[in-house]
């Protein structure tokens, strides 16, 4: 599986979000174990639509979406709620993806299904912001399923925002249970027609 270098992600972030779907997010565990998932729902911002942090301008609260493409840029939503996203685009322009739900092997299929509960999950905190992503600091994303396996990806709306509403940026796997949210009259799969995720198998 090839590792998701600066390069991948050094494009626009409506164009990488999509492409995350079927990646792996790793995060190395002690004796080498690790804990791995696969990206089944993402989202796009940018700096010159009114939902992206830095449509206003760069703040010490969004210092870290202006900066180094591959790197975590994580905020608190609500007071409550960690929130994983990766800078993309170019420095100095305010551009991440935000990684919505992940699904993992032998797990709950709701255990990372929505932005808190994944961040959960994989122990992150604001203390991991403006982490570069890569196996020297122990998080890292690589290329994963083969989408032709996977099937269908709904591309929608954004969700849980005020301003921009309209925008379709973004995407998740049809097949998968672990979709934080459907579009209306997309039903749940069963059990027994459902994707099920792979394991990370190393690099």
């Amino acid at each position: 599986m090839s590792l998701l270098t600066k390069d991948f992600f050094s494009r626009p972030s409506h164009l990488v979000a999509p492409s995350l779907i079927g990646c792996f997010l790793i995060k190395r565990l002690p004796k080498n174990s690790f804990l791995s998932g696969v990206i089944v729902e993402t989202e796009a911002y940018s700096q010159e639509e009114a939902s992206c942090h830095g449509f206003s301008g760069r703040t010490k609260r969004n210092e870290t979406l202006f900066g180094e493409p591959g790197n975590f840029y994580i905020y608190i939503s609500y007071g409550i709620n960690s929130c994983i996203n990766i800078v993309t685009g170019r420095k100095n322009w305010a551009n991440g993806v935000l990684l919505r739900s992940i699904a993992i092997k032998g797990e709950n299929e709701r255990i990372a299904s929505g932005p808190g509960l994944l961040a959960k999950r994989f122990g992150l905190n604001r203390n991991f912001d403006n982490l570069p992503l890569s196996p020297a600091n122990d998080f890292w994303l690589t290329e994963g399923e083969d989408l032709t396996r996977m099937g269908n990806i709904v591309q929608t709306t954004r969700i849980g925002i005020s301003q921009a509403k309209d925008i379709p940026w973004r995407w998740y796997l049809q097949s998968s249970r672990s979709v934080s949210k459907r579009v209306k009259g997309d039903r749940i799969p069963p059990k027994n027609k459902c994707w099920s995720p792979s394991t990370f198998e190393g690099l």
